[in-house]
C-alpha cells in the first residue's frame, strides 16, 4: 500500500499528515507546541519547484511508503495520478493499493494567510507565526483525518486506487 497526502502547497497541512502517519508526532488530537511545528520535516520549506513533485516521507509500521505531493490549484491532477496508476497496474499486472489522502479541508485561514506570506511573498517574519497559529488550530483534524486514512487503508475496498477528499474534516 501507498499513501499519499496531497493538498494546494504540499508542505504544511501535508507535513503535517505525513508526520503524524508516521508517528513522529504525539498520536493524540493534543495541540502542537511552535517546536513540533517548526521541526516537522518538510514544514514551510517546500516552494513553486516542489509543486508536483512526490515527496517521500517515510515507511510507517506496517512497511508502507508515505508520500506528499502539492497539486496547487489543479484538481486534475490526482485523478490524471488515478487514471496513470489504473493503466499501469492493467499493463503490468500489480495490484498495489494506493490511497490519496486530501488534507485542504483542513485548512484554517490562518494558515492560508500564513503560506501566502511565507511561501508566495518570502516574508517569515509575518509568515510564520500565522503558520503556527493554523497549525495549533488545525492538528486534531489532521490527526483524525490520518487515523480515517489508515482505517481505510486498512479495510477491504475493493478498488485499488482510492481517492479521499475528506470534507467531513473541514476546519
Amino acid at each position: 500500500m501507498i499513501y499519499i497526502y496531497n493538498d494546494y502547497g504540499g508542505t504544511h497541512t501535508t507535513s503535517m499528515a505525513a508526520a503524524y502517519h508516521l508517528k513522529k508526532l504525539p498520536q493524540s488530537e493534543v495541540k502542537l507546541t511552535t517546536e513540533q511545528i517548526l521541526d516537522m520535516p518538510y514544514f514551510n520549506q517546500l516552494d513553486h519547484k516542489d509543486f508536483g513533485k512526490l515527496i517521500f516521507h517515510g515507511v510507517d509500521e506496517d512497511n508502507n511508503p508515505v508520500y506528499t505531493i502539492g497539486r496547487k490549484r489543479n484538481k486534475l491532477v490526482v485523478p490524471a495520478l488515478k487514471e496513470m496508476i489504473l493503466l499501469l497496474q492493467d499493463k503490468f499486472q500489480f495490484q498495489e493499493k494506493i490511497i490519496f489522502s486530501n488534507t485542504s479541508p483542513t485548512v484554517p485561514l490562518a494558515m492560508s494567510i500564513g503560506g501566502f506570506f511565507s511561501r508566495g511573498l518570502k516574508i517569515d517574519m509575518i509568515g510564520i507565526p500565522f503558520l503556527v497559529k493554523g497549525a495549533k488550530q488545525c492538528c486534531d483534524n489532521v490527526f483524525r483525518l490520518v487515523q480515517n486514512t489508515k482505517e481505510i487503508g486498512k479495510s477491504e475496498f475493493q478498488e485499488s486506487v482510492i481517492i479521499l477528499e475528506n470534507e467531513m474534516f473541514k476546519n
